[in-house]
């Protein structure tokens, strides 16, 4: 199968964008990462009922989607790697493992695509390095089995509080850039802390755009920020927390629905 058959479960048929609902926050051993999401299976079955185009989830916690019945349901985006980046304190060594035989779990669980990361982490250049050494090796084995890879470039910086997101256009671009020459199908990348220069992100990618949500901010925020970056060209969001730990997760999805694809209310 063409990576690129797969990589078309992800958008939208009508508008050519994509919700994904990133629920694979467990996987990094944060006790606060768990807020909204103790009960996965009631989770999953919450957001497929509200319909974004795909969930994010783990090996662990992938059957649950792709255990339920009929076609009418989200494609699966694979998470393979788990780091220990995300404490309120720096950790002494960095890193981020990719599990075993990543893209053999994702053709048997017929994953849309996996999700990798790709830090810069001021002083973590032994993160950086196995970041691009995960990235090389599950683009190769990626190829023989026609899986898309989604490459998640994420540029951080070390603060009293563990390390935050660094929003500097600069910084994403020049990350976004060297994601796609590694041959990332799709990229997940930050917002810009100034929105206006998100086209670069989009040019500098080359393959379509997901904006990635990160923490938690006010319904008004999430919904102009989506409108911002998807009238620069980014292809769809991918939202975690903001989905996950809001009130009404389902009413949310509807909202985003609105935002991305024009239909719902």
């Amino acid at each position: 199968m063409s990576a690129a058959y797969r990589l078309n479960r992800l958008f939208h048929a009508g508008s050519g964008r994509c919700i994904d609902v990133a629920v694979d926050h467990g996987f990094f051993g944060e006790p606060r990462f768990l807020a909204g999401i103790e009960d996965m299976a009631r989770v999953v079955e919450a957001l497929v009922e509200a319909g974004p185009d795909a969930i994010q989830l783990t090996v662990g916690q992938a059957p649950l989607l792709q255990s339920l019945p009929g076609r009418a349901k989200p494609a699966l985006v694979l998470r393979v790697d788990v780091a220990n980046v995300y404490g309120e304190q720096p950790p002494r060594t960095a890193f981020s493992h990719v599990v075993d035989d990543a893209i053999g779990h994702a053709v048997r669980l017929d994953a849309a695509c996996v999700c990798v990361n790709l830090f810069d982490i001021p002083g973590a250049d032994d993160l950086r390095h196995e970041c691009i050494a995960n990235i090389t090796a599950l683009r190769t084995a990626a190829d023989r089995a026609g899986m898309p890879v989604m490459v998640e470039p994420l540029v951080m910086t070390a603060g009293t509080g563990g390390y935050g997101v660094d929003g500097d256009s600069d910084r994403i671009v020049a990350l976004v850039r060297q994601a796609a020459e590694r041959g990332a199908d799709a990229v997940k990348a930050d917002p810009t802390d100034d929105l206006s220069a998100y086209h670069r992100v989009v040019t500098a990618a080359r393959v379509p755009v997901l904006v990635r949500g990160g923490g938690r901010v006010s319904d008004e925020e999430v919904l102009e920020r989506t409108r911002i970056v998807l009238a620069q060209g980014a292809r769809g969001i991918v939202y975690g927390r903001n989905v996950i730990q809001h009130p009404d997760p389902a009413a949310m999805v509807r909202a985003l629905r609105q935002a991305v694809h024009g239909d719902g209310t």
